[in-house]
């Protein structure tokens, strides 16, 4: 029987080896990219970690310097006091209260008749927490007569203002913000904030990858950046931990640390966070962060007392503070500002009565002097030097600490009036110009009411009120005097007193020899005539 014989078909052998080098480099190259997929996921992972312990640690405790509160004492008034409406009024004005028709919201008043109605704030006092109170004070000839609480609803023996806040007390920094709550904002300003700046806020988490596109076709279109993508969270995140830098790899971190904390925190938080962190202006060389500051910077009241028209403001200047500066360019913040009313009105936020008649009221813009610093630099030194004591960590002083001191803020500008006119007065007649100074205390209490550090009392230098080191000469002479007849027994207006020469030595070794007023010295007198 014949075999019958094949022959290796070379061809065929050389498919089967190419074939199977292949598959050795495929399988090679998914090996690598699988490797160097989970090498490149295990940074990443270890990157998040180290971007989420930065965050929690920012986020945990206090997230922001804030510069200490400096209170004048409040104005408190009582049933049978001698104190004018006109009096009670100025001190309203300084605390930014407004006149109105009809006192019925926070920070209002109103005067006729003889019957001034206040919305007595809400305040947070030494003594504790005292609510919002509607105050009726009557007078009867040039006294109180009384002082009715509409809102307990019956009278009450005496009550007092908020205290006015006279400077606050910054450190290094450069920034400068007053920290708000959700419960202590109008609820108008979130939805507002959110309206403009981020409409998918509280359904997205972190990014918004729809946005970043639809914001990338309109600045290709526009052929300049004309919309941002970035959510409330990512501004959150620019702010508070990254510069300014415009790149790829800043964009990234960015997005990483937005979805972190989107992960880590509510929105509440997130939001209440970027509330006190939006840069909003800039006063002097202060940055003005966060709508608790910027309401008293651009309105002169608590962020709870403002309206819609003045929220959809501040809400329009995160766009550009520096560009939608409403005392500079008011006419393009306003116009800024009636957009954002326009999508409030469009989202059914507001009515269209309301509307029509919001976008027809100016900005209504206050000075921004209630934040001016410097403001009686003689007293604030003082209070300076008290609490360098006090609080010596510098940390204590930057926790937005709130400090009751006793200033009495008529006493105050009486006194530096005083003190400038008499030295006028006094001026005509010398050449060499003179000075002095002034310090106003409480004969009851001890409590310093005032300090006047010289002629120039608002400025900040060489405070002879509590520097100057002058001899004093016959002025101790009634507190010596007071402390000796108080004994009796030891001091009498007739007991005889030595009236002969003495050297007493300094602490650098340096004698001093008192003299009588006539250089003559008697031996021996009484002290009535001493």
């Amino acid at each position: 029987m014949a075999k019958r014989q094949t022959k290796d078909n070379p061809s065929s052998k050389s498919k089967a080896s190419s074939n199977g080098k292949g598959s050795a480099k495929r399988s090679w190259f998914f090996k690598l990219f699988w490797r160097v997929t989970l090498i490149g996921l295990v940074v990443l992972g270890a990157y998040a970690f180290y971007l989420d312990a930065q965050i929690k640690h920012a986020f945990s405790g206090n997230k922001w310097e804030v510069p200490a509160q400096i209170f004048a004492r409040p104005l408190e008034i009582s049933k049978g006091e001698e104190i004018t409406p006109q009096e009670v009024i100025d001190e309203l004005n300084l605390l930014g209260y407004r006149k109105v028709t009809f006192a019925d919201s926070s920070g209002e008043y109103s005067y006729q008749n003889k019957v001034l109605t206040v919305q007595r704030r809400a305040f947070q006092f030494p003594e504790g927490a005292e609510p919002l109170r509607h105050l009726v004070i009557t007078w009867e000839g040039a006294r109180i007569g009384e002082i009715y609480d509409k809102s307990q609803g019956r009278p009450y023996g005496s009550a007092k203002l908020e205290p006015w806040l006279v400077t606050r007390m910054t450190s290094g920094s450069q920034e400068d913000r007053m920290l708000v709550t959700l419960d202590t904002i109008p609820e108008m300003l979130p939805k507002a904030l959110t309206l403009v700046e981020d409409r998918n806020f509280y359904n997205h988490h972190g990014v918004a990858p729809l946005s970043i596109l639809r914001a990338l076709m309109a600045n290709i279109a526009a052929g300049r950046t004309v919309q941002g993508g970035s959510t409330l969270t990512q501004q959150l995140v620019k702010n508070m931990f990254l510069t300014r830098e415009r790149s790829i790899v800043r964009k990234a971190k960015e997005a990483i640390m937005a979805v972190i904390i989107d992960a880590r925190y509510s929105k509440s938080e997130i939001i209440e966070a970027y509330l006190n962190e939006v840069f909003l202006g800039q006063n002097g060389d202060m940055a003005v962060h966060g709508f608790g500051l910027a309401s008293y910077f651009y309105f002169d009241r608590p962020a709870n007392e403002l309206s819609t028209p003045e929220i959809a403001t501040l809400v329009a200047i995160i766009k550009g503070p520096s560009y939608y500066n409403p005392r500079k360019y008011a006419e393009r913040t306003k116009e800024r500002r009636d957009l954002v009313l326009r999508m409030l009105f469009d989202e059914n936020e507001i009515s269209r009565q309301d509307y029509e008649r919001f976008v027809n009221m100016p900005l209504g813009l206050a000075s921004g002097a209630s934040l001016a610093s410097g403001k009686h630099p003689a007293f604030m030194e003082q209070v300076r030097r008290e609490l360098n004591e006090i609080l010596a960590e510098p940390s204590l002083r930057d926790s937005g600490v709130k400090v009751f001191t006793t200033l009495d803020i008529v006493a105050q500008r009486r006194a530096e009036s005083a003190l400038s006119g008499t030295l006028d007065g006094l001026q005509k007649d010398r050449k060499v110009p003179l000075q002095g100074a002034m310090v106003v205390t409480d004969s009851a209490s001890g409590e310093v009411r005032a300090i006047v550090g010289g002629k120039d009392f608002a400025f900040k230098g060489f405070n002879r009120a509590l520097d100057a080191k002058r001899p004093i000469g016959s002025l101790i002479k009634p507190a010596v005097y007071l402390t000796a007849l108080e004994d009796p027994t030891q001091f009498n207006l007739a007991t005889p007193l030595k009236d002969e020469p003495i050297t007493l030595e300094s602490r650098n070794g340096k004698t001093w020899s008192p003299q009588n007023y006539d250089k003559e010295f008697r031996g021996r007198c009484l002290t009535s005539r001493a």
